[in-house]
């Protein structure tokens, strides 16, 4: 993402001024006051929209930045996303929601969400980025890295709550801390004293004392009390009952879905039977369609026959002429010279056609021997497809039986998890009291819920009951009103307890969770981050320090370049602020698929000459897909660049 154009109508002590960014380096240079910073804030408060909550300041920002004695609090900025889309957003800070437009200039506002409390949340949906992770990452702030020696410790604290929480903000042990502190004030434990929970558990033990201390109680009341107990453990043992067969009646729920899912695979394993009978029938269908008959069996024939047409000729013509040739001999020796000629004329024809015939036949043999060869090729050709055919079948009818046999051991497999599972679900609830058999029982109910509403309604027929024996109590003598007063105060008291243990228990989650997502940060997120910090601080600081460690023990420490490792504390500011800068820089890749602009305030206070122009070297050289936007009130970076060809664009405020 780049920034292209900045308006501002009126903002704080900026009216009537428009910026023009180049898409790389940009150095917006001014004295001190002279608007750098509420440029900046107008920046932010166009993505994000201006807060009148003042957050713990004096004046929140609505009110800091609206012009005195002016209507006018508005401006715009012009913006274009990796993917070549460009927007433009008018922001009347009067007002809550912006008016955003596309490159076409046509109005699309109502195309993005807009939340009750925030307005419209087009800047977040277009590269997933709050406000909170821009200033926090992408930004580095005027006074962020402006602290002096004795509070250098907060900028290092400031780093290692990035690296192991993902916000500057959050200390992972500051929040262990809070939680058991509110743990012990709002809750207590049992070796505490004066806490609320020992409050209520000493006076439960009061109340206790006091209710031991009644006594001499009639007849009646020793019936009622009697009977009202039993009532209660009735209620109780329902009570549990109910509990059971609710408990029972969410495992039948769960094998009820996991049965659903194995009856998926079952009908998918049945689709792939049918797809398999298909094929199979498929198969033999084209197993019983032969290739076409080769032509070589009939050219055999016609070529033997051929071959016997040409003997019996030339066993006739041979014939013929050995006569003509014995009748010429017989001319010859009778001296009849007619004959002779006649005789050898007609043996010399025969002869002579004899050749023309073997001829044409051999021609005859050699064109059917040719017809042959191209016929048993193709003959070759049809077979070959015929087999591939079959090949194809039987590689899906394969495919299709591997799946059945994945879909069998899936089943098989889930069918176990099940099992398993609903077995676990059992022991859970089984005690001294739930036996196995009544497990049993009521999983096999197939109208669980109506047991439910039997069992409710006898219990509230039984709490009707109590309460009737606890209107005649009352009226049997007045000690039993104080025994009544005690027994509900300690019911509330119990309440009070069971609310405490629930809160205490809650507190307990929140640290495991909050231990837990530290853990995965650690493990997950902290060593690429610290990976990317120790390749960017190696760079920045021209290879004095390599690598950065983060860990619990030892806080940050920094490897130079004999080895040695130090803590980050011993440091000086200088470095510190290029390893919050480094760390900052390892983050930028990792919050968003958008290139998004590195906006650099006063950033570069502590730097020397040397330190100075390593980071600008770094920033132009890593991060040539970034636009980056310099805030400074000195010539130094300017300086730099100049000496170093490096091109970059210089607004003046």
């Amino acid at each position: 993402m780049k920034i292209n154009n900045i308006k501002i109508n009126s903002y704080g002590n900026i009216n009537e001024k428009e910026i023009e960014l180049s898409e790389k380096i940009n150095i917006i240079q001014g004295k001190n006051e002279s608007g750098k910073s509420t440029l900046l804030k107008f920046i932010i408060n166009s993505f994000y929209g201006i807060s009148k909550n003042k957050r713990g300041k004096e004046f929140s920002d609505y009110d800091r930045y609206k012009p005195w004695g002016k209507e006018e609090f508005s401006g715009k900025i012009v913006y274009t996303l990796d993917s070549g889309k460009r927007y433009e957003v008018f922001r009347d800070f009067n007002k809550k929601n912006p008016r955003i437009y596309n490159q076409d200039s046509e109005e699309i506002s109502k195309q993005f969400t807009i939340d009750k409390t925030n307005g419209n949340q087009f800047f977040y949906e277009q590269t997933k980025i709050d406000e909170t992770m821009f200033v926090s990452t992408l930004i580095s702030e005027q006074g962020e890295v402006k602290l002096n020696s004795q509070t250098q410790n907060f900028l290092i604290q400031k780093v290692a709550n990035l690296a192991g929480t993902g916000d500057e903000k959050i200390s992972y042990k500051k929040a262990m801390d809070k939680l058991s502190k509110k743990q012990t004030d709002e809750i207590g434990t049992y070796r505490t004293q004066g806490k609320p929970i020992n409050i209520v558990e000493e006076r439960i033990r009061q109340i206790q004392d006091e209710i031991n201390e009644i006594e001499n109680y009639k007849n009646k009341q020793y019936e009622i009390e009697s009977e009202k107990n039993y009532l209660e453990k009735q209620i109780k043992e329902d009570e549990e009952k109910i509990e059971l067969i609710t408990k029972i009646k969410k495992i039948k729920e769960i094998e009820k879905i996991e049965n659903e899912k194995i009856k998926l695979n079952e009908r998918i394993k049945q689709e792939n039977q049918e797809k398999i009978e298909q094929l199979q029938e498929q198969k033999m269908q084209v197993e019983q369609k032969e290739p076409e008959k080769t032509y070589m069996e009939e050219n055999n024939k016609e070529i033997n026959k051929i071959k016997n047409k040409q003997k019996k000729s030339n066993i006739i013509i041979s014939t013929i002429t050995l006569t003509m040739i014995i009748i010429s001999i017989l001319g010859i020796i009778i001296e009849n010279p007619i004959i002779s000629y006649i005789a050898g004329a007609i043996g010399i024809i025969e002869i002579i056609e004899l050749i023309i015939k073997n001829i044409i036949a051999k021609n005859k043999i050699k064109k059917q021997t040719s017809i042959q060869k191209e016929k048993n090729i193709e003959k070759i050709k049809q077979e070959e497809e015929h087999k591939k055919e079959i090949e194809k079948i039987e590689a899906q009818i394969e495919l299709l039986e591997k799946s059945n046999e994945n879909q069998k051991k899936q089943i098989q497999e889930m069918q176990g998890k099940i099992n398993l599972k609903i077995n676990l679900e059992k022991e859970k609830i089984r005690n001294d009291k739930i036996e196995k058999e009544q497990i049993e029982y009521y999983m096999r109910k197939e109208n669980i819920n109506y047991e439910l509403e039997e069992m409710q309604n006898k219990i509230n027929k039984d709490k009707l009951k109590i309460h009737a024996l606890e209107l005649d109590k009352d009226n049997l003598i007045p000690s039993l009103e104080k025994l009544s007063a005690l027994e509900e105060e300690k019911e509330d008291l119990k309440a009070q307890k069971e609310t405490l243990l629930d809160s205490n228990e809650s507190i307990e989650l929140a640290k495991e969770v909050l231990e837990i997502a530290y853990q995965k940060m650690k493990e997950s997120v902290t060593p690429k981050f610290t990976q990317n910090l120790s390749k960017n601080i190696e760079i920045i600081s021209n290879k004095k320090y390599k690598n950065v460690r983060i860990n619990d023990e030892d806080g940050i420490i920094v490897e130079k370049e004999n080895g040695e490792y130090i803590s980050a504390e011993k440091l000086s500011m200088g470095t510190i602020d290029q390893l919050y800068i480094a760390l900052r820089f390892a983050m930028v890749e990792e919050i968003t698929n958008e290139s998004m602009p590195i906006i650099l305030d006063e950033a570069f206070a502590y730097y020397d000459s040397e330190r100075l122009k390593n980071i600008l070297k770094y920033i132009n050289t890593e991060f040539k897909n970034n636009q980056i936007i310099i805030f400074t009130c000195t010539e130094r970076e300017k300086e730099i660049l100049n000496q170093e060809n490096i091109e970059y664009k210089l607004i003046t405020m």
